[in-house]
């Protein structure tokens, strides 16, 4: 058990609150926290995404990982727009993300302003009502799309935050810490670990843009980072894809297929 998760005084299961978007990360760090004997309160959001395909996925993998309790909350995006998925903005398909992209170096316009400080906000209040000293966030500084909300020093900034700015941070019972246990992985890595934790990654979903059936495009972002990381951990993605009518191996696309190479 990690030492951050000990029996309360009474000797029950300590709680934690886990960021849940039905994704392959969010879903693997869901896996760690309750490898660790964290009885885990997840927290979605239908935020005004273009899809609801996630939020069906969290919704599936709350209930098969055995959660606490599973929120899901309510918050319109969408009034402010600004990013492909919450307005009526083309999202990116078959962008060049190798290292030595310019590409990389761009925050694209799946980018939605300040969701992650948006979502570990609603965690902190959750994290304090129901007296929980860990917050898991599946963020990732490694195979990521350039997200600025994503880096370590995001992270702990927030954290310094919220234990200055919770009853249970300025009288000392409780303080937070926000972890990130795949923020130095790659996708390969991650994968490989969700596996030796069972993860079952056919219940997961990544596409921004997937198809009227939960099918994913195989051309956005996050498409091409998800089927690189199984090329690379030398698995086959479980999921569909629109590609090729089913489920795409990996070598599919132009990232995959560097990847094999």
């Amino acid at each position: 058990m990690n030492p951050n998760s000990p029996k309360n005084s009474e000797g029950a299961e300590p709680t934690a609150v886990v960021l849940l978007s039905g994704g392959l990360d969010s879903t693997t760090v869901l896996a760690i926290a309750k490898s660790e004997g964290f009885a885990v309160h997840a927290l979605t959001f239908r935020y005004g995404q273009r899809h609801s395909a996630e939020i069906d996925a969290a919704k599936r993998i709350a209930s098969q990982g055995g959660v606490r309790r599973h929120h899901v909350v309510d918050i319109d995006l969408r009034q402010f727009g600004g990013s492909a998925l919450t307005a009526d903005i083309a999202v990116p398909k078959d962008r060049d993300l190798a290292p030595s992209s310019p590409a990389v170096k761009e925050i694209p316009v799946t980018y939605v302003p300040a969701r992650n400080t948006i979502f570990l906000s609603y965690a902190l209040a959750l994290a304090e009502v129901t007296r929980s000293s860990n917050i898991f966030i599946g963020v990732n500084a490694l195979d990521y799309s350039g997200y600025p909300d994503c880096r370590p020093e995001y992270i702990k900034a927030f954290e310094q935050m919220a234990n200055l700015a919770t009853r249970a941070g300025v009288e000392g019972t409780t303080r937070v810490t926000i972890r990130t246990p795949l923020i130095a992985l790659s996708k390969a890595a991650i994968i490989t670990l969700g596996t030796s934790l069972g993860v079952d990654y056919s219940q997961t979903t990544s596409c921004y843009d997937p198809g009227r059936n939960g099918e994913a495009c195989g051309r956005c972002d996050a498409c091409q980072l998800r089927l690189k990381g199984f090329s690379e951990a030398g698995l086959e993605d479980p999921i569909q894809y629109a590609i090729m009518g089913g489920r795409a191996p990996a070598g599919t696309n132009s990232l995959a297929s560097r990847a094999r190479r």
